[in-house]
């Protein structure tokens, strides 16, 4: 199960009380309640809602809320486990042959991984295998784009809507011309749903869509090692030779981690 990244909701509480704090630092929460208009809300997130329902199919439209509910969720990669994953298949295979590892298939958790092995205890050829594994790692980054594109878009819906929001309020305080003592009022109320559209895009549409970026790229690359391990074990490399090239994927701090738990777990069977 997914843990909750805490940063995603963490840096969105915090912009939200920074924007709080700011407003009612000289004033007070009765400058607060000035920010808080439900037309301007009806405008930014109906407009919103009604420009993607234009731009994206129905079916696009349902993967929304899970789109949204993965960039807070954290995707745990610990290359250093499953380099000594890697290791002990690689151990394994060639004291045993390939296919002794159909075994260890089904204990394997990530499905991608668990599809590389068994297409090399099938004995398929290593060009096919990374062809095979490549278009499913573009299948997957296709999938990604499309549901962080609901998110850009609506990044890019909101502050146009914000805006149209504005040019709605002038327009009816321009109508109002009368009462100056309006004006003011009315001006500033207008301006509102220029904040919350600006708000939505720059503190939760187009941080998510980019926090769902980040996360790609580092599924990409995780998977990218799951290659060369697969590829490493079918070929019959030497174990310690096939640890030493997946180690090289690790930064500095993730050798580090990995040293630790070696030392930790060789002092466990030492005792």
């Amino acid at each position: 199960m997914k843990k909750l990244d805490l940063l995603t909701p963490i840096g969105i509480l915090f912009g939200i009380v920074v924007i709080s704090l700011s407003i009612t630092a000289n004033r007070g929460i009765e400058s607060f309640l000035m920010f808080i208009d439900l037309s301007s809300i009806l405008i930014v997130f109906g407009g919103v809602l009604a420009a993607m329902f234009v731009s994206f199919s129905l079916k696009d439209m349902k993967l929304l809320v899970n789109v949204i509910r993965q960039a807070f969720k954290k995707n745990e990669y610990h290359l250093g486990e499953l380099i000594n994953t890697f290791t002990r298949l690689s151990n394994r295979a060639r004291r045993e042959g390939l296919l002794a590892l159909e075994t260890e298939i089904e204990e394997l958790n990530d499905p991608f991984m668990k599809k590389g092995i068994l297409l090399a205890v099938d004995g398929v050829e290593q060009e096919v295998i990374i062809d095979v594994m490549n278009a499913e790692i573009a299948a997957m980054e296709e999938r990604h784009r499309r549901g962080r594109s609901l998110l850009e878009k609506a990044g890019e819906y909101a502050p146009s809507w914000g805006m149209i929001g504005t040019l709605i309020g002038l327009v009816l305080m321009l109508n109002n011309l009368n009462d100056p003592s309006t004006l003011g009022p009315n001006m500033a109320l207008a301006l509102i749903t220029t904040l919350y559209g600006s708000m939505l895009a720059n503190l939760v549409f187009l941080p998510l869509a980019s926090k769902l970026a980040q996360k790609t790229e580092r599924e990409v690359f995780v998977k990218q090692v799951m290659i060369e391990g697969i590829i490493g074990v079918q070929s019959g490399q030497n174990p310690k030779l096939l640890e030493e090239k997946l180690i090289a994927f690790l930064s500095s701090e993730e050798k580090r981690e990995k040293e630790l738990h070696e030392m930790e777990r060789e002092e466990a069977v030492n005792k």
